[in-house]
């Protein structure tokens, strides 16, 4: 939701986040993030890295600041209170052969073949995902199964489906049909179940928010530049990372092989509670 179209605002103060956070990631970087708190608004979307982030503080406290790394022209992230509303179109920001052959991020499959790949293109899909989830969240007193569908959102705005490809079915059949960045199509949008490549590979790099609220990063701890070993059944631990100088909980994509050379992005349950992504 941006600002301007909440007709009860009268001020919007922009104010300039620094961030020189450092952690599992170690990266500094600086973002405006507007505080919105009466009914005209204007805002300013420059930021030191020349970039819109897309993201809004509404005044009842700071965003997480990882929110900062989602891509701003498919993904608005608002915070309201204590909870973070995501929204993506489900488009993601790199290149795939399951775009359409006239869209400009359209190129030729390589790791599968136009035989291979499942019906649809991305630019196919028309809606959102809506996911809403606590700005702090907390693990829960159980962990919990995920289902068939999105399971989370990535920061290149499309959506995250786990290591099923449909009730009880493992992912090996369909593997396939995967494109290079371990994504295809159908039902509905394009999503990963493997690595994204086009961003996360064998690094730290931030990958997305699981709808339990905790973040998803690379295979890495950017903390010890090496692979986390204290992971639980789902991939999690509590650490510092590049966005949070105090330690807390969230997930890693697991380093073990899948299939002989693939990473499942997410395999385990959740260990918050977890939102439907609508």
């Amino acid at each position: 939701m941006n600002p301007s179209n909440l007709s009860s605002l009268t001020l919007a103060i922009t104010l300039a986040l620094t961030l020189g956070l450092t952690g599992c990631g170690g990266s500094e970087d600086s973002t405006d993030v507007t505080d919105a708190t009466s009914s005209t608004s204007s805002t300013d979307t420059s930021t030191d890295t020349g970039t819109d982030t897309g993201t809004e503080d509404l005044g009842s406290g700071i965003l997480h600041t990882a929110y900062y790394e989602f891509d701003d022209n498919n993904v608005n992230v608002v915070l309201s209170g204590t909870k973070v509303v995501i929204e993506t179109n489900g488009m993601p920001n790199h290149t795939s052969p399951y775009w359409s052959a006239s869209n400009e991020l359209h190129v030729e499959p390589t790791v599968t073949s136009y035989a291979k790949m499942a019906p649809g293109y991305i630019d196919d899909f028309v809606g959102t995902y809506t996911l809403t989830v606590d700005n702090s969240p907390s693990q829960a007193t159980s962990a919990s199964a995920t289902g068939l569908g999105a399971i989370g959102i990535a920061v290149s705005g499309a959506v995250i489906y786990n290591d099923e490809e449909g009730p009880g079915i493992p992912l090996d059949g369909a593997a396939g049909s995967l494109d290079f960045n371990g994504a295809h199509t159908g039902p509905q949008s394009y999503h990963y179940h493997l690595e994204p490549i086009s961003f996360s590979e064998d690094d730290s790099n931030l990958v997305g928010v699981i709808a339990d609220g905790f973040f998803l990063y690379g295979r890495k701890c950017n903390s010890t530049g090496t692979y986390p070993t204290d992971l639980d059944a789902s991939g999690g631990h509590t650490s510092i990372t590049q966005f949070a100088q105090d330690a807390e909980y969230h997930y890693h994509i697991q380093n073990e092989l899948y299939l002989g050379s693939y990473y499942i992005l997410f395999p385990g349950d959740y260990q918050g509670t977890a939102s439907a992504i609508r």
